[in-house]
């Protein structure tokens, strides 16, 4: 029994990290595409690590399954601060949001600076 939900949660999570990675190529800017890859590939993984817990622990306390669970909790807490580091980088850096956004909220806290890009126009 523990085999099958094994199966449907390694299932799941693989179905969530393709989303993720359709993601990754048909969303327009670096923010949405960060989103992509967090939310989507975070939850992937760590349903593909639990069924990988769920296999490891059907046979008793296993290695595999506390391995498993030490990556899920490593994952759960690196991924999204990687990804909010990220954004936030390529925000001060001057990366623009594509046109259809309709909210910065970033721009209420501290103004966009121009982008080096911006700059080298300019000087041109």
């Amino acid at each position: 029994m523990s085999e099958i939900i094994a199966a449907i949660l390694i299932g799941i999570g693989v179905l969530f990290n393709l989303f993720g990675c359709i993601g990754l190529v048909r969303f327009p800017d670096v923010y949405t595409r960060l989103q992509a890859a967090t939310k989507c590939v975070t939850l992937g993984t760590c349903l593909t690590l639990g069924g990988a817990a769920v296999y490891g622990f059907a046979g008793g306390f296993g290695a595999l399954g506390m391995k498993s669970l030490l990556c899920i909790g490593f994952l759960v807490i690196t991924a999204p601060t990687a990804a909010h580091a990220l954004a936030r980088g390529a925000y001060k850096y001057g990366v623009k949001l594509k046109e259809p956004t309709v909210v910065d909220l970033y721009q209420q806290v501290e103004p966009q600076p121009t982008s080096i890009e911006d700059e080298e126009t300019e000087t041109a």
